[in-house]
């Protein structure tokens, strides 16, 4: 199985503008993501997919291979879809892409390895993980994306909400009454797959949600859930990196 590493990777950004070159220790965000993914055992090529020069030349100048992307991609997905197809176009075939989020620097290789294994199952079209949720403000909080599996670690659905309801019960206490499974936006997916989910038409759950997966879900594909204990730390606003900083610099340069 040959496997391709994207990282799309944006400069424009409400809240954070310039957040892939953002340092952390000494190593900018982008540089951290892009390192994780090539130390992962059986991760052919990694790419940085950006639409802006100054992370292109960033990424080149540490050595790191990065390609420039179409600015009006709405969403990462697409974004690795095109980076696939040039790189087709040029001779390279690869069986499945990883799309890494380029907000996740504390991403480990054996997550991403875990992603890919899920693939051992031929059913798998679109890979991705999950992780037990402890925090009834996490349960509750719509940034937080809840997803809800079958016995063979299938996604049934995705969303903003907890999921499962648990009747009867306050909220208070949902967490000792049922498992809660928070997602992690990390996909992997099988190449002729990608091509056909970019070409699909916004679903209405997607449009309730404003989660993408569904209208995967909606068209009948299997999303195979793998289940960690990873618990990354996102990157969404400044302050998010002062936390981070604060958690992992330990006295290094920063």
């Amino acid at each position: 199985m040959k496997v391709l590493g994207i990282i799309p990777s944006r400069y424009a950004s409400t809240r954070f503008p310039g957040k892939p070159l953002a340092d952390i220790c000494g190593k900018s965000m982008v540089q951290r993501v892009y390192e994780q993914v090539v130390a992962t055992e059986n991760v052919d090529r990694a790419v940085v997919a950006t639409d802006d020069g100054r992370i292109l030349r960033h990424v080149e100048g540490f050595g790191g291979e990065a390609m420039l992307t179409d600015e009006q991609h709405t969403n990462g997905t697409s974004r690795c879809n095109e980076v696939m197809e040039k790189l087709e176009k040029g001779g390279q075939v690869f069986d499945v892409v990883i799309n890494i989020q380029g907000d996740e620097p504390m991403i480990q290789p054996e997550q991403i390895g875990q992603l890919l294994s899920l693939f051992q199952d031929k059913a798998t079209d679109i890979a991705t993980l999950a992780r037990p949720i402890k925090q009834r403000e996490e349960l509750m909080s719509p940034n937080m994306v809840k997803v809800v599996t079958d016995l063979q670690g299938k996604a049934l659905y995705f969303s903003r909400q907890a999921i499962p309801f648990v009747r009867g019960e306050k909220q208070e206490g949902w967490l000792t009454k049922a498992a809660f499974l928070g997602h992690i936006g990390i996909y992997a997916y099988r190449s002729t797959v990608l091509k056909k989910i970019v070409r699909l038409p916004e679903g209405l759950l997607e449009k309730a949600e404003k989660l993408e997966q569904l209208r995967w879900l909606e068209n009948g594909l299997v999303i195979k859930v793998g289940l960690t204990d990873y618990e990354g730390i996102g990157i969404d606003t400044p302050e998010n990196l002062t936390k981070l900083i604060n958690k992992i610099c330990n006295g290094q340069p920063r």
